[in-house]
C-alpha cells in the first residue's frame, strides 16, 4: 500500500518504519529529521529489537509526495488547523485517512475537510520518544485499536488492520471507536496532566500514595463522562485499576505532554481535556478535576 504519514514524531516515525520494512510504499512528511532521514535512513530502537532503514522516502512538502492510498495521520492535536494544507495534495478519489491521533474531535475535523466516507479512526497504546534526529525510540506497548468513522467501509478497515499486523503491530477491530477514544482519555488526563504539572515520571506518581489515589480518582470521574455519552461499549469502573496495574510496569516513562513542556512546544490541552470536560458537561457530568488539570495546565502552557 502507498502511504503518507503526515506528522512524523515518534508515533508517525514509529509506526511508518513498521509499516516500511513490512514491504509498503511509505513516505515521510519530514521537518526536524529530514536531513538526518535522508542522509543516513531511519533507526528504530525498539523492546522488541532494534532495526534501521537505511532508504527511506522523505518529503517537506506534501506537494512533493502527491496523491496515496492511505494518509496516516500523526499529528500532535494543536496542528490540526493545518489538515488542509498537509493533507489535501495528498488526497485523490481512492484515498483513505486514518488519524492516530490524540483526544477527541479529530475525525469530526477530517470528515468535514474530506468526507466522511474515506475518515478511519485508531487509538494507540504507545510510548515512544524520538531521540536524535533520524531515531526513534519505542520504549513499550505498541497496540492500535482501529474503528470505522461514519460511513467508511468496513472492508477497508479490515485491510489496514491486516496490513499493521503484518508489520507485526497488535493492531485489533473494535465495534464503538468513540469507546476506544474516551478508554485512552482514561490514561491521557491524568497522566499528561499530571505528570506535565509536577515534572515527574509516571512511576513516580504511582509511588505516592496521595498522587496514586489522585489518579484513580480522575480515572473514575472520566469513566463516568465516558459512560454518558451512549457510547455502545460501556466502560466499567474496574477499567481505571486495570490501567493503573498496566502502567505500574511502564517505569520512569514520561508522557508527551511533559516532552512538550520541557521543549517549549504547544501542549495538546484542546483535544485531550478542553473536550472531553464540555462532552461532561453537555450530558451532565461535571469533570471537576480534569477541569483543574486543565486551567493549570493552560497556565502551564502560557509559560512556555
Amino acid at each position: 500500500m502507498r502511504i503518507a504519514v503526515v506528522g512524523s514524531g515518534a508515533l508517525g516515525l514509529y509506526y511508518g518504519a513498521l509499516l516500511q520494512r513490512a514491504g509498503n510504499e511509505v513516505t515521510f512528511l519530514l521537518r526536524r529529521d529530514y536531513e538526518a532521514v535522508s542522509a543516513s535512513g531511519l533507526t528504530v530502537r525498539s523492546i522488541n529489537g532494534d532495526f534501521k532503514l537505511d532508504k527511506v522516502s522523505a518529503a517537506l512538502r506534501p506537494e512533493e509526495i502527491g496523491e496515496t492510498e492511505l494518509v496516516l495521520v500523526g499529528l500532535k492535536t494543536f496542528a490540526n488547523d493545518s489538515y488542509q494544507e498537509l493533507i489535501a495534495p495528498l488526497v485523490g478519489d481512492k484515498t483513505y485517512i486514518l488519524t492516530l491521533q490524540n483526544g477527541l474531535g479529530n475525525e469530526e475535523l477530517l470528515a468535514e475537510l474530506f468526507g466522511s466516507y474515506r475518515i478511519l479512526g485508531g487509538v494507540a497504546f504507545l510510548c515512544a520518544n524520538r531521540g536524535e534526529p533520524g531515531t526513534v525510540h519505542h520504549l513499550g506497548a505498541g497496540r492500535i485499536e482501529l474503528g470505522c468513522f461514519a460511513d467508511a467501509p468496513e472492508s477497508l478497515l479490515t485491510e489496514v488492520a491486516v496490513m499493521f499486523r503484518a508489520a507485526g503491530v497488535d493492531c485489533r477491530q473494535v465495534r464503538d471507536l468513540k469507546s476506544a477514544r474516551w478508554q485512552k482519555l482514561v490514561w491521557n488526563i491524568p497522566f499528561n496532566g499530571l505528570c506535565t504539572l509536577l515534572n515527574a515520571p509516571v512511576d513516580r506518581l504511582l509511588t505516592n500514595a496521595a498522587t496514586r489515589s489522585l489518579v484513580r480518582d480522575i480515572m473514575l470521574e472520566v469513566i463516568a463522562a465516558a459512560n454518558a455519552q451512549g457510547l455502545q461499549e460501556p466502560i466499567p469502573a474496574e477499567f481505571a485499576e486495570k490501567m493503573l496495574v498496566f502502567s505500574d510496569g511502564m517505569g520512569p516513562y514520561r508522557p508527551s505532554m511533559l516532552i512538550d513542556r520541557e521543549e517549549q512546544r504547544p501542549l495538546e490541552l484542546d483535544a485531550i481535556f478542553a473536550r472531553a470536560v464540555a462532552a461532561g458537561a453537555k450530558s451532565g457530568v461535571q469533570l471537576d478535576k480534569t477541569s483543574m488539570l486543565h486551567s493549570l495546565l493552560q497556565f502551564v502552557s502560557a509559560e512556555c
